[in-house]
């Protein structure tokens, strides 16, 4: 049961600080970037492998800031986490741990590293901080928010509490750990439908995503009830559109993730989480496929699989985009922005996500 009208998402509220500069880390020279005929030729084996993402054009300004991360995260023990977002440069080139949001933060949590450089969102950066407290977490642009995340706040869940006592919260990764805080488990696209299971409750509540909520209630039996929370990426996608691109060509396979309003989910042939989106796409291989969520998705699924060709609709998010080559570099020479987690909020918030990791083993 959505509650559309009733309970109203708070766009703007809960955005990103800037961080700050960590401490007790020594100034590193800044790297020459100069793209010389060596570093064409050093730089070559890597180039081949996204040269069809990648254009030949780009290739040499991309390329001495690629060298220079390479090498300062090891001076740095440091670890790069690329989310699927990223641009082909920072995903294929610099990551050492890539895949969706809470993949990172759990991976990055076995890692012999002290310093985590999350190239993602706030959220993101958050996450990590909380299943990894005595690291250094980075975010090479402070200001990279996310819009379904600033949709909520943990003073909303609060009151969520009040008026619907008794009935369970479940709040997507997608938040700040605010917003986790004040839930009584988290969930991923993929296991969400497990998680609303898990609970005995008749009647669960599902923020602040109001279309995977949607998509969810069509699996189980449950009453969910929604918050009016978006992803300003996936909301632009229409039916008619994907509708449009199977007259051009009835032969595309469509394939969406559940962020998408819920009349795009069952226009597509299959939908799925982003991880979920990947393995159909390296299990199938399709001859022509459209991947209806973040478009730099596609030019990284595509290094894995030449032989698909991949339509995109290229709705980009602007907060991924905030994070490039140029700042992370930078992020590195001086070890900002770092970000922390208020330890009242850290310990209830890590609560949350152990018990989805928990429910989930």
């Amino acid at each position: 049961m959505a509650l559309a009208g009733e309970i109203q998402a708070k766009t703007g509220q809960g955005a990103a600080t800037p961080g700050s500069v960590a401490k007790n880390y020594a100034p590193v020279e800044k790297p020459d970037l100069e793209y010389t005929p060596e570093l064409a030729e050093e730089m070559a084996p890597l180039y081949e492998k996204v040269k069809h993402v990648i254009p030949p054009i780009e290739w040499p300004f991309f390329a001495p800031y690629i060298k220079a991360i390479n090498e300062l995260k090891k001076e740095r023990n440091a670890v790069i986490l690329a989310h699927n977002y990223q641009t082909p440069e920072i995903f294929h080139c610099v990551s050492d741990i890539a895949g969706d949001s809470l993949q990172l933060a759990k991976d990055a949590a076995k890692v012999d590293a002290d310093v985590i450089v999350q190239c993602g969102v706030h959220f993101m950066a958050e996450t990590s901080k909380l299943l990894n407290p005595e690291k250094t977490v980075l975010i090479p642009d402070a200001k990279a928010g996310c819009s379904l995340a600033e949709s909520i706040t943990g003073a909303d869940v609060r009151m969520l509490r009040e008026k619907f006592p008794g009935v369970p919260i479940v709040t997507y990764v997608n938040t700040s750990a605010d917003v986790k805080a004040e839930s009584d488990i988290c969930c991923t696209s993929s296991n969400a439908v497990q998680v609303v299971e898990s609970f005995d409750s008749d009647t669960v509540l599902c923020i602040p995503d109001e279309y995977l909520a949607q998509n969810i209630a069509k699996q189980t039996k449950k009453k969910i009830l929604t918050w009016k929370g978006h992803c300003e990426v996936h909301e632009r996608f229409t039916a008619e559109e994907l509708k449009r691109y199977r007259e051009d060509d009835p032969n595309i396979v469509i394939i969406a993730h559940p962020e998408c309003p819920p009349d795009v989910v069952e226009e597509a042939d299959f939908s799925g989480s982003t991880s979920g989106m990947i393995n159909w796409v390296q299990e199938n291989q399709p001859k022509k496929v459209v991947m209806v969520t973040e478009c730099s998705m596609s030019d990284n699924v595509a290094v894995a699989n030449p032989n698909v060709e991949f339509v995109r609709p290229c709705n980009l998010c602007p907060h991924m985009k905030r994070i490039t080559l140029q700042n992370i570099l930078d992020s590195l020479l001086y070890m900002k922005d770092e970000v922390t987690v208020d330890p009242a909020v850290a310990g209830k918030a890590r609560l949350a996500v152990e018990r989805m990791i928990n429910l989930g083993n």
